[in-house]
């Protein structure tokens, strides 16, 4: 079982205390999809933003219904809370593999923002590909809320492309299944075959 620290800005606290001033978070989301584009995000939460109480609505985006999450992505931007998203394409996925396409999806998040972090917490174990101090943490978006924030972040933008998605192929149910491997998809992939949006070096689709 996790253990959870007893604040949620606790890894965030641990950085300040060290002398950084910025701290960002950041997730992805997509990495087990069989088509799409993997997205990241990153977020940073001031110090001033913490007492609002909508925080402890906000944890793991896996752990959220979808209402839950649009709700809480309108509240992090609407709230001028220095974010920014990072997105990279299945066929950059197909070259390289879905490793290296997360952390670049990363890295990209970070280097977007508009204020550079002087430190970064990553969730996971694999560090990003940046000359950024960090700290990875496993199961992060679940004990840290700037990796909470970015997995909301993360994983509505994504939704939201694979919604558009499925009005260019809907044959596929992207506005379901998120370009998972459900059955109903696996079935759509073997009667048409993988749409150009299929990650092509994917057991689901390469083996249908």
């Amino acid at each position: 079982m996790l253990s959870l620290p007893d604040s949620p800005f606790f890894y965030e606290d641990l950085a300040f205390k060290s002398g950084y001033s910025l701290v960002a978070g950041v997730d992805e989301a997509g990495r087990g999809s069989l088509a799409g584009p993997v997205v990241a995000a990153a977020a940073i939460i001031p110090a001033e933003h913490r007492t609002c109480a909508f925080w402890d609505k906000i944890k793991d985006s896996k752990q959220m219904s979808a209402i839950a999450r649009q709700k809480a992505f309108a509240f992090i931007v609407d709230n001028g809370i220095p974010v920014s998203i990072g997105v990279v394409s299945r066929t950059y996925i197909d070259t390289h593999n879905i490793l290296k396409a997360s952390l670049e999806a990363m890295r990209r998040a970070i280097v977007s923002l508009s204020m550079q972090p002087d430190f970064i917490l990553v969730d996971g174990m694999q560090a990003v590909p940046i000359s950024i101090p960090q700290k990875c943490i496993k199961k992060g978006d679940q004990i840290s809320k700037s990796i909470s924030a970015a997995s909301v972040l993360a994983k509505v933008y994504r939704d939201r492309i694979m919604d558009a998605y499925h009005e260019i192929y809907p044959c596929y149910h992207f506005n379901r299944n998120k370009g998972y491997g459900t059955r109903q998809h696996i079935e759509a992939l073997k009667t048409h075959g993988p749409a150009p949006i299929h990650r092509l070096t994917f057991k689901g689709v390469v083996q249908v």
